[in-house]
């Protein structure tokens, strides 16, 4: 047996509504709330009646004397008071309720039948809380019950019978059948949502999981970029002692060289160790040589190529520099572009641009729609993306992906950038 005392999920609008109301005027718990529609049905009840057998008419073949009319009142009001205990004691409401139907079936006239909300209400709420077959077997326990006892207290009439038994089913079975299958939409509605919050769930932990592989990774890039420029650093600060005494200007613009450097790299580390908080000690490579950037996309571009389809690199502008940080990041941004173009579109014709804009740099990555012999794949819900997307706001860039007009993918990420033209910082770092 389910117990509710609120809405259930999958309830409509209406019940939600009705069920908020409730709880704020104090109505909680099932025997309260039933309680109160009982008194409701009680009320209608006996408005409904009352106004039945005062405009029943003698010239229609219908008449009720005053006393048989007033009892069948009262026993349909105690029949519905009764349903105050349709949840908490279905079995006992139902039993109940088909014994008062049996002096009701008495008092009313052979070729009258009374039956008021009571058996309907019962018989739905049996089907919704009881199990399936304990609640066919105590419908149709109720069915024979009232069709002997009409048989027994109204007529032995057959065809009076006939008609007394064929309301009782109809009554309780139909009303059962409503009340299972409404019960059992519920428990659809309830399985499917929580299948659909376990999946959320699924996917959010594969995003975080790809979201701090993707910052472990970068943090280990960073480790690389930094140790790169440090060791520049180093031999530069070797190469001012030397120059110290016998030139004193080169000295102060390799020292202000050094400054510069060792700004931009604190900066980048505050950034990412902001961001990221990276395991130190964790590293891939052996520190001295530089991570791959923006300088190294011919050399991406050419063994993409000769993976897959043709790939194409479109350079525009004059090159400006950029910080170590978004410049590893821009090249693992197209790194993983073209790793997506060669999963989802395999022998598709990509390309690759790379513009230097006034006040910003910006790296789209198209391909084409895939082939017919390499057929389309279904793009899923991307940890590859998500990983983009986080490089991208490393570096205070915007970033867009999505399907083109032309049944491809694009993937383009714009870094505002501010300062004049200038060599690339790699070559910067080892002059």
């Amino acid at each position: 047996m389910r117990d509710h005392t609120g809405a259930e999920p999958g309830t409509p609008r209406l019940t939600r509504w009705l069920d908020a109301r409730l709880t704020r005027l104090g109505v909680t718990g099932v025997f309260a709330r039933d309680g109160l529609l009982a008194a409701v049905l009680t009320v209608l009840t006996f408005v409904l009646l009352a106004t039945l057998f005062w405009f029943a008419a003698p010239e229609d073949g219908v008449s009720f004397d005053p006393t048989r009319a007033w009892l069948v009142i009262a026993v349909c009001g105690a029949q519905t008071a009764l349903l105050c205990l349709r949840r908490v004691r279905p079995l006992l409401c139902l039993a109940v309720v088909v014994g008062l139907q049996l002096p009701i079936n008495g008092l009313s006239l052979p070729e009258v039948t009374i039956r008021g909300v009571a058996p309907f209400v019962v018989a739905y709420t049996v089907g919704s809380v009881l199990p399936v077959r304990r609640a066919l077997l105590a419908v149709g326990v109720a069915v024979l019950a009232e069709s002997v006892g009409a048989a027994v207290v109204v007529t032995p009439d057959l065809l009076t019978g006939v008609a007394y038994v064929s309301a009782s089913a109809l009554t309780y079975a139909g009303a059962t059948f409503v009340g299972g299958y409404v019960a059992t939409y519920r428990r659809y509605v309830e399985l499917v949502r929580l299948r659909a919050d376990e999946a959320i769930r699924e996917q959010q932990a594969k995003v975080q999981a790809a979201i701090g592989a993707e910052r472990s990774r970068m943090a280990r890039e960073l480790h690389d970029v930094a140790a790169h420029h440090l060791s520049g650093v180093v031999v530069q600060a070797a190469a001012v002692e030397r120059l110290i005494d016998r030139d004193p200007a080169a000295a102060k613009a390799g020292v202000a060289w050094i400054r510069s450097q060792g700004k931009e790299t604190l900066d980048n580390l505050r950034l990412v160790v902001g961001v990221l908080r990276g395991r130190p000690g964790h590293e891939d490579g052996d520190g001295a040589a530089p991570v791959p950037g923006l300088d190294a996309l011919d050399e991406l571009v050419g063994t993409a190529g000769s993976l897959s389809g043709p790939v194409e690199l479109v350079r525009e502008g004059q090159p400006r520099a950029v910080s170590p940080i978004a410049d590893v990041a821009l090249y693992r941004i197209a790194q993983e572009s073209l790793s997506n173009a060669r999963q989802h579109a395999p022998e598709a014709p990509v390309r690759v641009a790379l513009r230097f804009l006034p006040r910003s740099v910006t790296l789209e990555v198209v391909n084409e729609p895939a082939t017919p012999r390499s057929g389309p794949s279904a793009r899923t819900g991307g940890v590859g993306l998500v990983g983009m997307r986080e490089r991208a706001q490393l570096i205070g860039a915007s970033f867009a992906a999505g399907p083109t007009p032309a049944g491809g993918w694009s993937v383009t990420t714009t870094l505002p950038t501010n300062g004049p033209v200038a060599s690339h910082p790699r070559e910067e770092a080892t002059s």
